[in-house]
């Protein structure tokens, strides 16, 4: 049995905010399994690192002995979410919703226990809604507190259009946690201003408002933007084992800590002591190791894990990378700097030229990878271990 004082802990790691924390307490101290509902609309079927810190935490809940309703926002998915989005989004097909879907639940299962996880579809209540049952629910709620939404006010204020369906998103979305009978819901940053109209509509239908909990937006592999796979700095939760592992080791020394907080499911403590460890002289690289050690093992299993590090360790030896690297810092006006330049502004060549040259006849190592894209661009705040032929290293940090 965990205290209140252990659970709130546990719950209050890595999260952005929690409203209202004084009524989270109340709910704990009763002494029974709360319901925690998360949504997600099955819009895209391959979740990355970014999607799980959300699922990390619902796991954190089940741990603490808590009912964990995933919510698969079917219905909602045919109206699409207008949130951060300038322009009305395309619904989804039946079709592709319910495809999605399926690969959604296969895939959190992964972090998620089946057994303490009830998977439901808010089509079960929204499609037996009648039009005039849709009319009172949009009777709860003001257009004046709609345009409060800051995507709203700006499309509003800029005269770009704004589709009435759009307005029922979150108003669909708030109903889900009437429906549900919610006591904390979770979302990212993002969907704040959907969770609390859910609170809001709980206390319209006599409910007990639920506690809003929003998580923060996970960094990709550059440590600047948001883990995206259009932007291209994400880890894919069904990436191949060495893919993974050269991913996660190509993350600077301070992120590793961010995506410890975030994606490990170790204690803070002993991520404190790690962090200690590492200030009197303990090789971050060593620790990194144990965080995509413990990554790939969820995903794929203990072995694969050990493989991929051992794949990773050989193809640095066979390079022969010497112990006192020497370690280069780059700083740069722009967002990215192509590899060629880089490589010329830390001394590995003596000009672009001559890096284009050294690619084309793979001689170029980031990482331990070879470079085949002469283009390449290396984000600001990244780190690489760069090679080029036989004898030449460093360890680069781009600012």
């Amino acid at each position: 049995m965990h205290s209140i004082e252990d659970a709130l802990q546990q719950i209050q790691r890595g999260a952005d905010e929690i409203l209202v924390e004084s009524e989270l307490i109340k709910k704990l101290k009763k002494g029974q399994p709360l319901k925690i509902k998360a949504g997600f609309d099955p819009t895209a079927p391959d979740l990355h690192l970014g999607h799980t810190v959300l699922i990390n935490k619902l796991r954190q809940f089940q741990d603490l002995g808590h009912e964990v309703l995933f919510l698969i926002g079917d219905f909602t998915a045919m109206i699409g979410d207008p949130t951060g989005k300038s322009a009305t989004r395309p619904p989804l097909t039946r079709e592709d919703v319910l495809e999605n879907a399926k690969t959604y639940e296969h895939q959190v299962f992964k972090i998620l226990d089946a057994q303490k996880t009830t998977v439901l579809f808010n089509s079960q209540w929204m499609g037996e809604m009648k039009a005039s049952d849709m009319i009172q629910l949009a009777a709860k709620h003001t257009v004046a507190r709609m345009l409060e939404r800051d995507d709203f006010s700006k499309r509003y204020k800029s005269g770009q259009s704004i589709s009435v369906h759009e307005f029922l998103y979150p108003l669909v979305q708030g109903y889900d946690s009437v429906a549900m009978k919610s006591d904390v819901e979770l979302g990212g940053t993002d969907q704040k201003f959907n969770l609390l109209v859910g609170r809001q509509l709980q206390e319209a239908y006599g409910q007990e408002p639920q506690i809003c909990l929003t998580m923060p937006i996970l960094e990709g592999l550059d440590g600047v933007q948001k883990m995206s796979k259009s932007l291209n700095n994400y880890i894919g939760i069904t990436d191949a084992p060495n893919d993974m592992f050269g991913k996660i080791m190509s993350i600077s020394d301070d992120l590793m800590w961010r995506y410890f907080e975030l994606l490990s499911f170790r204690s803070l403590s002993e991520i404190n002591t790690l962090r200690q460890e590492v200030e009197q002289g303990k090789n971050p690289r060593d620790v990194k190791f144990l965080l995509a050690e413990e990554i790939i093992t969820r995903f794929h299993d203990a072995e694969s894990a050990a493989n991929a590090q051992s794949d990773f360790i050989k193809r640095f030896q066979k390079g022969a990378i010497p112990d006192d690297l020497p370690e280069k810092r780059v700083s740069i006006e722009e967002s990215s700097i192509g590899i060629a330049a880089l490589l010329k502004m830390t001394g590995l060549t003596s000009s672009t030229s001559e890096s284009f040259r050294m690619i084309k006849q793979g001689a170029v190592k980031l990482d331990g990878q070879k470079v085949e894209d002469k283009g390449l661009m290396l984000a600001r705040s990244s780190e690489v271990i760069a090679q080029v032929g036989k004898r030449k290293f460093a360890k680069i940090t781009i600012e």
